[in-house]
């Protein structure tokens, strides 16, 4: 009898494991709708974002604001899932010695992902929202010269 009990905790408690493993994956697996091709257009330019999953715990973006034919804004972002943390690690050509800037996952539903890191200049809080399949909102936020400041983009997925 105590053999067979034992024998039933220990395969629980194997079973417990896999099943927090999977769960720690899911973090990334919960920002699928943002891959694909994304774009708005304002009357200062064209606002696109590019985003391809590179394995199963990183998507790769990038970001870039066009006007005319000049790239005004070029970024490139790593969504990457390390055991319970997701982040949001963004290099600006430019800026910050072009060195990357992590922002740390602090809220996701099935529909959105919010990322913040308050030490940052500015932006301290990037987020994303799935509206429909076909359309998303990107903000970013934070205080700006001491300031609050924010940027809303609405988004159109092209493919």
């Amino acid at each position: 009898m105590i053999q067979k009990t034992t024998l039933i905790l220990l395969l629980l408690a194997i079973i417990s494991c896999k099943n927090s493993d999977s769960n720690e994956k899911d973090k990334i697996k919960m920002a699928h709708w943002l891959l694909g091709k994304w774009e708005t257009k304002t009357p200062e330019g064209t606002l696109s974002e590019n985003w391809e999953k590179l394995n199963d715990s990183t998507y790769k973006g990038q970001s870039y604001f066009i006007k005319d034919k000049d790239t005004l804004h070029f970024e490139t972002i790593l969504l990457q899932q390390t055991g319970e943390e997701l982040d949001y690690i963004a290099s600006v050509k430019g800026q910050n010695d072009d060195k990357a800037v992590r922002f740390k996952l602090i809220e996701t539903t099935e529909k959105e992902l919010r990322f913040e890191n308050p030490k940052h200049d500015y932006p301290q809080k990037i987020s994303y929202k799935q509206i429909s399949n076909q359309s998303l909102t990107a903000e970013i936020s934070g205080l700006q010269f001491g300031k609050p400041s924010s940027e809303k983009y609405s988004m159109t997925k092209i493919k």
